[in-house]
């Protein structure tokens, strides 16, 4: 099943139909690979990126690639993540927080203080693939 509406290949139309889509299909759009360590211990490639879960960027600009820190906000309108410490100069000299894709981060500690999250995560951890 594609995330999208859309059954096109057009690249316009794939765009349209990640933009148009609802928050809880946004939501799932919003997710990021898992550190080599978390992904033994779940079983599984990637999860969705929260608020004050950990990540390490592996690609961007200066100042951007290389950081480890925690995800200040989740952006689903714009299927973007802040995190903390990575600011951007503005035109004024002021610095503005800069969001990353969640493609570019590898998630490398949960935050596991939800109780539903965190039972998901145990289910994962007991369910090995054949």
């Amino acid at each position: 099943i594609s995330m999208t509406t859309t059954n096109s290949t057009k690249a316009r139309k794939q765009r349209k139909a990640r933009a148009d889509a609802p928050l809880h299909r946004k939501r799932r759009m919003v997710a990021a690979h898992l550190d080599s360590a978390l992904m033994r211990e779940y079983n599984v490639r990637s999860l969705t990126v929260r608020k004050g879960d950990t990540v390490k960027v592996l690609r961007g600009g200066e100042g951007v690639k290389g950081v480890e820190s925690k995800v200040a906000k989740v952006d689903l309108k714009d299927c973007k993540i802040i995190i903390e410490n990575i600011t951007v100069a503005k035109a004024d000299g002021t610095q503005k927080q800069r969001t990353v894709d969640p493609s570019d981060v590898v998630i490398t500690k949960l935050d596991l203080s939800d109780p539903w999250r965190k039972e998901k995560l145990d289910g994962l951890k007991g369910a090995r693939s054949q």
